[in-house]
């Protein structure tokens, strides 16, 4: 790429002030680096690529708490026993990934970029519903390739810098494939262990929670889900594999140290081997 009359120089897109999207920019100067811009050829891609699963999310008194098991799926065949399908999304919140793992994967790198841009040109970050919306608009912008069978659906959530009181400040979006955004009271979840996840967190949720009991929860809804669906990933104390927890709060979003997920899971695999039904 090159300057007008200026060999070696970046275009003049580079140079002037534009939109304050990412990928908006990106269309502009290079759509074919945009996930859901790239021609694909026919065929059945969605049965030899691999699947992310279960995802939870809860709101607390603190803010947010969102975890993933660690399964991908192909079929059959677990293509992967350690993939990571939860990420911060920005200093305050969250985003959680089921789906196509490959497309879902480089949608959060987008959006972590996006947001970033964002800030940078405009000064000040976008609100924590607008930072849900400009997820959805991404999201419909992948919908060609989704209709090929390659989809992808996320899971927001994040503390509301901007709520008045910090009760509030917790919040949880969730999308369907078509960029449609919906706002969840409590708690949520999706990927294909949802069901049996969301059964769990019904039984156990209060609204008072704090995050250390959040995270406990969080890792007993996924466990009851790899009870029932084959595609979620249990805690594997064998590998020393355990869900993936993160929480948002005033203090910012941060990674839930493994050693402290894996004495949860510990507790809730000694509780179940006692009473195996909960």
């Amino acid at each position: 790429m090159t300057g007008q009359g200026f060999p070696g120089k970046l275009p003049n897109a580079y140079m002037t002030a534009g939109t304050s999207s990412f990928s908006e920019f990106l269309m502009q100067v290079a759509p074919e680096m945009l996930p859901g811009r790239r021609p694909l050829p026919p065929g059945d891609f969605a049965a030899v690529s691999a699947h992310a699963t279960t995802i939870v999310a809860l709101r607390t008194a603190e803010g947010v708490v969102m975890a993933g098991d660690r399964r991908a799926t192909m079929g059959n065949y677990i293509s992967s026993r350690d993939i990571e399908k939860v990420f911060p999304a920005d200093g305050y919140s969250l985003v959680g990934i089921a789906g196509t793992a490959g497309l879902g994967i480089e949608l959060v790198k987008l959006y972590q970029l996006e947001l970033e841009h964002y800030e940078k040109i405009e000064g000040a970050p976008l609100t924590l519903n607008g930072k849900a919306n400009r997820l959805a608009t991404m999201l419909r912008g992948n919908l060609g390739i989704a209709l090929q069978g390659l989809a992808v659906v996320p899971l927001f959530a994040g503390f509301d810098v901007d709520a008045d009181t910090i009760e509030e400040a917790g919040k949880i979006y969730s999308f369907d494939v078509v960029g449609g955004i919906y706002a969840e009271r409590d708690f949520d979840s999706i990927g294909s262990g949802s069901m049996f996840a969301k059964s769990s967190l019904k039984k156990r949720y209060r609204r008072d929670i704090g995050t250390d009991e959040a995270v406990k929860i969080a890792v007993e809804s996924l466990y009851d889900a790899a009870d029932d669906d084959s595609a979620t990933g249990g805690p594997d104390p064998t590998r020393d594999l355990y869900p993936v927890v993160m929480t948002a709060t005033a203090e910012g979003s941060k990674r839930i140290d493994e050693a402290v997920v894996a004495d949860v899971a510990r507790t809730v695999i000694a509780a179940r081997t006692e009473n195996p039904y909960g």
